[in-house]
């Protein structure tokens, strides 16, 4: 989320011990608003050297000027304290792969899953220096596992250690997420030390399970395979506290049972037991807990997907192999976890790679034996390699899709079980008001309300200080922080201070949206009692600066639904399919997201009227990707397409035709009453004098849209300020010199023109 807006603020030293060494710096809560950012993205810091770090907001005392940072991110500034740092918006990428150097000692001790959980979360550029210390604040999951990790492996030293950024894919600053494989440079083999690898607690999804065996875990045999055989750990769930996965656990409970318990029963039947299942669902929904949980009685080896696929080509068929061979004498589960790293598609300008094939020929011949069942996990299906959806190889197919509203509320339930709380915790509330979340998202929802609750406690008196526990309003809270994975490549909407009920006049508008948006939200069974699709799209149009990307943040307020907002120009590519792709990604995000609202601002710059451009056909078949999502084969359910415009006679016909954008609102400048309204909420914090008349202000504003009259009043401020930098109060004299510097900016032509377009889509 780059931008134009930076602010030079005083470095200092954070003084909290518990944040040294983890890459936060915490500055006020003003700074963030000014910036445009909200709290755990990410900024630039700029010093001697550009580096980058995740904000967070720092506490009432600290002054609005300064900037908290601990002593890494100093160095990777190349600045002292009480030096001046710009800090500004950045566009960060999630991290395919990290490569980092560090001691011998670190290289040779930690693994890379124990690693990738240490930088989870925390902004890299290369010649950054990085700790050891996970983050473990802001929405991540709790850093306990990779602590333990940490101190089996290095020692005591662990958290002095620091490791120096060699280089990223993507090239930039880019934050560590769960697919990340975080490598050492110059691949040194670990895992073949005398020291034992973690329990199953202690790394992030990297296990092999069987309760029949109480030996220790055996060491590593390959990069990202790590083969145990002891008990389950805290990190498999019992099968009866899953939520909302009760057909998929029974499915799987059933195939597993029947290929690997009873093949007999097969082979009677003239069927091989043969077992391979592709599990499919959007990342943090669960895939693999959802495994280990029904595989807590099996011997299961994991694969790690990104890890074993970064790797040269010969070390990724061993890994393979390893795993294999690790399962060979037992029989067991074979899991893949990120299946699309391991094994891509081709692209459109390469074969297919060869190890690929040998791999695929290696998963084979492990599953034809019957002994060993393949379950392959991904998130990004459309990026595998189509060869793994084989008859003899992953021929079943599970789909692990977003939780509704109630689902989302009985994972909170059991996520917050041991939780102590205050009072009753509105769980069907904060389910309503999670669109996209998955299991993932809510336990950082949790955490971050943890949080809140903690700080709570702990600014209290001694004396005074309540028993820590959590409340509805923390939960609330953490919602202004935590977005789901499915909205992380979408803009976030600026949502505005009052919802749709309370935005004055605009009757039609908000009639058009309520009807096209919340009623089919508020009330399916009623469309459904009456027959009838509900409305699929809205157009609204009007001349510049009336309002309607207003009423878009205020619907976005209501927080009942997930909401994708796009400028239509931002979807152009000149590179062929890039732009429809980007219209495809788009509405898949929607979908998976659902119920959800795209906004799609400045629509005649995305969807012209087709064979007067000179683009060379981009935007043709824009627009006619935009029509296929609309209106195509697969169905647009519980998503709705919202399009603003001020041209809308530039806009394909075909578009605004019923099924598509049937509903044509007009937003029309405001009158009198309107901008009596719009000063006064623009005024709301404002100390006018008492000579000040906005009624009367208002009816001689004629030709001023909304944004000229909220402009008018900010003028009038700084006018205010001229004349006396200590000025309580803005007065009519104030109001008279904006009035000469603000000038209407409704063009009169252009306003009938709009109007005469509405009246003929009326008549």
């Amino acid at each position: 989320m780059a931008g134009h807006v930076q602010l030079t603020l005083t470095a200092r030293v954070n003084p909290a011990a518990g944040e040294a060494r983890r890459g936060i710096v915490r500055v006020h809560p003003e700074v963030l608003a000014a910036l445009g950012l909200r709290e755990w993205d990410a900024a630039s810091i700029t010093g001697a050297r550009v580096t980058a770090a995740v904000l967070a907001a720092a506490g009432p005392d600290t002054p609005p000027g300064t900037a908290l940072l601990d002593d890494v991110t100093f160095a990777n500034a190349g600045i002292r304290e009480n030096a001046a740092v710009v800090v500004a918006p950045v566009t960060v990428h999630g991290a395919g792969q990290v490569t980092v150097s560090g001691s011998a000692l670190a290289a040779g001790s930690v693994d890379e899953p124990t690693l990738r959980r240490a930088l989870l979360g925390k902004v890299v550029s290369v010649g950054d220096s990085v700790s050891l210390l996970p983050r473990d604040l802001g929405p991540e999951l709790t850093a306990t596992p990779a602590t333990r990790a940490l101190a089996i492996s290095v020692g005591i030293t662990w958290t002095n250690e620091l490791l120096t950024v060699t280089g990223t894919d993507p090239d930039g600053p880019v934050s560590v997420q769960t697919n990340t494989a975080v490598l050492w440079a110059g691949g040194h083999d670990r895992g073949r030390t005398s020291r034992p690898s973690p329990p199953p607690s202690t790394a992030l999804g990297f296990a092999a399970t069987s309760p029949t065996e109480s030996t220790p875990p055996r060491a590593t045999t390959a990069s990202g395979v790590v083969s145990h055989r002891a008990p389950p750990g805290p990190l498999v769930r019992p099968v009866s506290t899953l939520v909302g996965v009760d057909t998929q656990v029974a499915r799987l409970t059933e195939w597993l049972s029947i290929t690997l318990d009873e093949p007999e029963v097969l082979q009677t039947l003239g069927a091989a037991p043969r077992l391979g299942v592709l599990i499919t669902g959007p990342p943090g929904g669960g895939k693999a807990t959802m495994v280990r949980s029904v595989c807590a009685d099996r011997p299961l080896t994991v694969v790690d997907g990104p890890t074993v696929g970064a790797l040269e080509s010969g070390a990724r068929l061993a890994a393979v192999r390893s795993a294999i061979a690790d399962l060979d004498d037992t029989g067991g589960v074979l899991m893949i976890t990120d299946v699309d790293a391991l094994l891509p598609a081709p692209r459109e300008t390469t074969a297919a790679d060869p190890v690929s094939t040998l791999i695929l020929d290696e998963l084979r011949a492990a599953i034809g034996a019957g002994t060993i069942a393949l379950i392959a996990t991904t998130a990004e299906a459309v990026r595998l390699d189509s060869r793994l959806r084989d008859p003899s190889l992953c021929d079943r197919e599970l789909i692990v899709g977003l939780p509704d509203s109630s689902t989302r509320a009985r994972l909170l339930g059991v996520i917050l079980s041991d939780v102590p709380t205050d009072g009753h915790l509105d769980l069907d509330l904060i389910g309503s008001r999670t669109p996209g979340f998955v299991a993932g998202d809510l336990a950082a929802l949790a955490r971050e309300a943890a949080l809140r609750a903690a700080a709570r406690v702990t600014s209290a008196d001694d004396e005074d200080r309540p028993e820590p526990a959590l409340r509805t309003d923390d939960l609330l809270g953490a919602l202004a922080v935590i977005r789901p994975v499915s909205r992380l490549d979408s803009p976030e909407v600026a949502v505005g201070s009052i919802t749709l009920d309370e935005v004055g006049d605009m009757v039609e508008t908000k009639q058009a949206l309520t009807e096209a948006v919340l009623w089919p939200l508020q009330h399916p069974d009623t469309f459904t009692r009456l027959g009838v699709a509900p409305p699929r799209g809205v157009l609204l149009f009007g001349p510049p600066g009336c309002g309607k990307t207003f009423v878009v943040r205020a619907l976005a307020a209501s927080g009942r639904l997930s909401v994708h907002t796009v400028k239509g120009a931002e979807l152009m590519d000149k590179w062929v399919g890039s732009s429809e792709k980007a219209v495809r990604d788009l509405f898949a995000r929607a979908r998976e997201s659902a119920p959800s609202l795209i906004f799609l601002d400045e629509i005649d710059a995305l969807a012209p009227r087709r064979g007067q451009s000179n683009d060379s056909g981009v935007g043709d078949r824009v627009v006619a990707a935009l029509l296929t999502e609309l209106d195509g084969v697969e169905p647009l359910q519980d998503v709705v397409v919202l399009g603003a415009t001020n041209r809308p006679d530039l806009i394909d016909p075909a578009l605004l035709r019923p099924g598509r954008l049937e509903r044509l609102v007009f937003v029309p400048p405001p009158d009198a009453a309107a901008r009596a309204d719009i000063l006064r909420a623009s005024g709301r914090n404002v100390p006018l004098a008492d000579g000040v008349d906005l009624t009367a202000l208002a009816d001689d504003l004629d030709g001023y849209s909304a944004a000229d009259c909220s402009a008018l009043l900010r003028e009038a401020a700084l006018s205010a300020m001229r004349r006396d930098i200590d000025a309580a109060t803005v007065g009519p004299d104030d109001i008279a010199d904006a009035r000469g510097r603000v000038r209407p900016s409704l063009d009169a032509a252009q306003v009938a023109n709009l109007q005469a377009f509405a009246q003929r889509r009326v008549e």
